[in-house]
């Protein structure tokens, strides 16, 4: 049980969790069976994707696919400065570059299109774009910059389950949801994201060749599984490839399938929490808000602001910490992490600052309004005496 009086987030699980273990636990298979395959079947339906395959983390859905596609020694992989490590991570762990690209602004921290057009050298193979807080990337321009260089468009959705494309200009690819933007898209369900399975992943693809490299690439390389043997589908197998052990079980695809149950209902909830946050800190001075106007098609991740100045969000957090309230940074800039110094990283101010000035807030379905106005009020509190100078 957390400690904190308003946590950064928090499980929506019930008595569909608990039967849905139960279920599996009489089962007596725990493995990858019928329960992975339902739900793999109903998460590709979700995004709208020809291919979903379930695994054991989203890092190892980050590493997947990037060996489908093929990337390794040589190869630069361009992706955005502000993220999760797992990304730069992968890409080292394959033997290719990480060029770091700068976000489009504070208030909309997703990576630039033309900053990304700028670092495209004849050894890019593929650009990560990654949804940021649930809020879709600039997909039309990145689309079209990817197809036209010959790269492949790598979509990090860790943070956007559920979301769908919406863009004011009306120029929405496909008109399809997050996961099917791109030739490949990968998934989180970490305890603190909007589909929690503690542990656990998907990659999407409607590509037919990537999808049979993911799926032997995922276990060992082989070409049957275990349940295939036992369910007499295949007596013996082959080894095609060096795979790896990145197989999802049946416990928490069953937890996924009650949580993909209750998403579209808890990220309606989350955009409701969210437009309440904005209520509340509107107006701020030299605070913003990012995405504020641009939130449709949003899955809402994350809520987060941008102090005035690095000084301003210490002393914020300071005194939501005092007040029992959690918060956290999503994220330092990459390239300030002791392993990537050695990473070029000329021309992403933008995304240092936001690194430096960002705080996020307490945001998940059960979160209450009265507590998004005990959390406003420490955040105005502090932002006071800004205003009075």
């Amino acid at each position: 049980m957390s400690n904190w009086r308003i946590p950064l987030s928090n499980l929506d699980y019930g008595p569909e969790e608990e039967a849905a273990v139960l279920r599996v636990l009489r089962s007596k298979w725990l493995s990858m069976g019928p329960e992975v395959q339902a739900f793999e079947r109903q998460f590709a339906e979700l995004t709208g994707a020809r291919h979903a395959f379930a695994v054991s983390n989203g890092t190892a859905a980050i590493h997947l696919a990037y060996l489908a596609l093929g990337l390794g020694p040589g190869d630069e992989i361009v992706q955005p400065a502000v993220n999760f490590v797992a990304s730069a991570n992968m890409t080292v762990a394959v033997g290719a570059a990480p060029v770091l690209a700068d976000i489009v602004s504070l208030d909309e921290p997703t990576i630039d299109p033309a900053e990304v057009e700028r670092r495209l050298t004849p050894r890019t193979r593929a650009v990560v774009v990654m949804h940021y807080g649930g809020y879709l990337c600039r997909m039309p321009e990145l689309v079209d910059l990817c197809r036209a260089r010959g790269v492949a468009l790598i979509e990090d959705a860790c943070h956007a389950v559920g979301a769908r494309y919406a863009d004011p200009r009306g120029r929405a690819p496909h008109g399809r949801a997050v996961g099917a933007l791109g030739d490949v898209a990968c998934f989180s369900f970490f305890s603190n994201k909007n589909l929690v399975t503690g542990e656990g992943g998907v990659v999407t693809t409607d590509r037919d060749d990537l999808a049979d490299r993911l799926r032997r690439l995922r276990s060992h390389g082989m070409t049957t599984l275990t349940w295939d043997r036992d369910r007499g589908h295949a007596s013996s197998y082959d080894v095609v490839c060096h795979g790896y052990n990145y197989r999802f079980d049946e416990l928490r695809a069953a937890l996924g399938a009650c949580q993909l149950a209750k998403l579209g209902r808890n990220n309606r909830r989350r955009a409701e929490l969210a437009a309440a946050y904005r209520r509340g800190l509107a107006g701020l001075p030299g605070w913003v808000l990012p995405f504020d106007g641009h939130a449709a098609g949003s899955a809402h991740h994350l809520m987060v602001a941008v102090a005035p100045d690095p000084d301003a969000r210490a002393r914020t957090a300071a005194a939501l910490k005092e007040a029992g309230i959690q918060t956290s940074l999503h994220y330092p800039c990459v390239a300030d992490f002791e392993a990537f110094r050695a990473v070029p990283a000329a021309g992403i101010d933008r995304s240092r600052a936001f690194a430096t000035r960002v705080i996020t807030l307490p945001l998940f379905p059960g979160l209450t309004e009265a507590q998004v106005e005990d959390v406003c009020r420490v955040v105005r509190a502090q932002a006071a005496p800004v205003s009075a100078a």
